[in-house]
């Protein structure tokens, strides 16, 4: 079985999610043979010198519970989401993950899925794009990465604080921005070949469908983990279905 999950945000502040989600790693040890996690493991990541700061036990103990499973013969497979988007090629060596570019196609024997963490398809919300494509610059995260880590500790609790304040404002627009643009997302269907699109980010698990150039379509959203579950899309070798983790 394949497991798809996003939007853990894992942090020392969410210990239940973070249990929810050691106990699911644990469980697919000796049933699973990959795992995709399509951005927004974590809440915040300053950059992967943080695995070596002793302030920071929660973001090894991840890492360790990634390794192990890992290292159980599963393999696992990380897109980065808006949140962690500077987890690199450190924490990739230490946790036994794979990073995978954003979109990336998988193809199985019997289906074809293109998966991503599905922020860029929200081209309605035009300030956050912008954003977006600035600190995905290689030269805003070298000299971003350049500053001490309590610095950018700092910078990222403040940008997570302003994110979510612009984030309520936001929910009570309508049409609701930060849902993916329907024109974009058929333009993106139609470039991956009319595939299977499974991704996050907006934290509206729903499964849709959709008619591209007259070929049906699906778009499986995952949803967000909270204190009281998680949840994952499974591939199962025939269908994908869902699955709840408490």
């Amino acid at each position: 079985m394949i497991h798809f999950i996003s939007d853990l945000h894992l942090s020392p502040l969410t210990p239940a999610v973070t249990r929810i989600f050691i106990d699911f790693l644990h469980s697919l040890a000796d049933r699973a043979e990959h795992l995709y996690i399509l951005g927004d493991l974590f809440e915040v990541w300053p950059g992967d010198d943080c695995l070596d700061d002793p302030q920071e036990g929660f973001n090894r103990q991840i890492v360790d519970a990634l390794r192990l499973l890992s290292e159980s013969g599963v393999g696992i497979s990380l897109m980065h989401g808006n949140r962690d988007f500077l987890l690199g090629e450190t924490f990739s060596a230490r946790s036994g993950v794979r990073l995978l570019p954003d979109p990336s196609v998988l193809s199985l024997s019997s289906w074809q899925l293109v998966l991503s963490h599905g922020d860029e398809l929200c081209t309605d919300d035009s300030d956050y794009q912008v954003f977006r494509a600035q600190v995905r610059r290689p030269e805003w995260k070298t000299a971003f990465l350049a500053k001490s880590l309590d610095e950018r500790k700092k910078i990222a609790a403040a940008l997570r604080l302003q994110s979510e304040n612009v984030k309520r404002q936001k929910s009570t627009q309508v049409p609701y921005l930060m849902d993916l643009n329907p024109a974009a997302t058929d333009d993106f269907l139609r470039q991956y070949g009319y595939a299977t699109l499974i991704h996050g980010h907006t934290h509206r698990p729903a499964t849709h469908d959709h008619i591209v150039d007259g070929i049906h379509v699906e778009r499986w959203v995952l949803a967000d983990w909270h204190d009281q579950q998680g949840e994952s899309i499974v591939w199962d070798g025939h269908r994908l279905r869902r699955e709840i983790h408490r």
